[in-house]
């Protein structure tokens, strides 16, 4: 592709690649699954956090959290998943993958997609918790918002520029600040670098009939999203509040689809405040703050 995004060929970015390594791992019987994934920070830590991408994103959009977080002594592991068909294929999936890292509980930061999927392997995992906490970012629990349940069996067949046009057609179109612009040219540079199947079964997850049991995700929630533009209607946004009355909001003015990226100094601000309440006990994220503790 001959387009690079601002933000790939930043110093931070770079910075970011050469002291990070992506890790690949198989934790299915089909050794073509393969999760790909950034791990930093006290590889002793058993209750990281775990950051899950929007349909469009790859493990690197996190990077900006990882360079941060780690750095004060966090383990923060980014990852993306390989093509899965079903919520439960999914979930079963993550779970095998924590086993293999080692990771008793984790807190998971999801974003649109990677938030439902969040709350679904909470549920998943609800006789047998796996979570520690929940961080949704312009995320959603119910997934017919998308107008697509019946369009979503097909999606395994169709070709990956109309599959792509699919997404990135609910990105904004108006004008808007240059670090919102830099982050949708990074997403779009990601999206480029999916394959068929990675972005077909990502649609199929998005699109198939299927909602969130909030009564089996009983924990601490963040809910972290924008006044702004972004692909997530009002309606929507106030649903997931609904099935959250205890959670704590963390509104940003702007930040658009992905402001982990456009605002990450404000994100990263509100997942170390959501990430306070647990420090000194056994889901601190933190190597540091347990020493002190302790």
């Amino acid at each position: 592709m001959d387009f690079l995004s601002d933000l790939s060929q930043s110093e931070e970015y770079k910075s970011f690649r050469s002291s990070v390594p992506l890790k690949k791992i198989c934790v299915d019987e089909d050794v073509t699954k393969v999760w790909k994934l950034y791990d930093a920070g006290p590889r002793d830590i058993r209750c990281p956090l775990i950051c899950i991408p929007p349909v469009s994103g790859t493990s690197d959009c996190y990077y900006k959290q990882i360079l941060a977080l780690s750095a004060q002594g966090a383990r923060i592991i980014a990852l993306e998943y390989p093509a899965y068909w079903t919520i439960s294929e999914w979930c079963e999936g993550f779970r095998r993958l924590l086993d293999r890292l080692d990771v008793d509980r984790a807190h998971i930061l999801g974003a649109s997609l990677g938030g439902f999927l969040a709350q679904k392997f909470t549920e998943y995992t609800c006789n047998c918790p796996r979570v520690a906490s929940l961080i949704l970012c312009n995320s959603f629990v119910d997934t017919k918002i998308f107008n697509y349940i019946d369009s979503a069996p097909v999606f395994w067949m169709l070709p990956a520029t109309l599959l792509k046009k699919m997404i990135i057609g609910r990105f904004p179109k108006k004008l808007m600040d240059a670090q919102i612009a830099d982050s949708i040219d990074f997403m779009v540079e990601r999206l480029e670098s999916l394959s068929q199947s990675d972005l077909a079964s990502r649609l199929t997850l998005n699109c198939t009939e299927s909602y969130v049991q909030p009564q089996k995700v009983q924990m601490r929630v963040t809910i972290l999203d924008v006044f702004d533009e972004s692909a997530l209607s009002q309606t929507v946004k106030e649903e997931l509040y609904k099935c959250y009355p205890e959670a704590r909001l963390a509104h940003l003015k702007t930040g658009g689809n992905f402001p982990f990226l456009a605002r990450a100094d404000e994100v990263n601000l509100y997942i170390k405040i959501h990430l306070r309440d647990f420090e000194g006990s056994t889901f601190c994220a933190n190597e540091a703050k347990t020493a002190v503790e302790s």
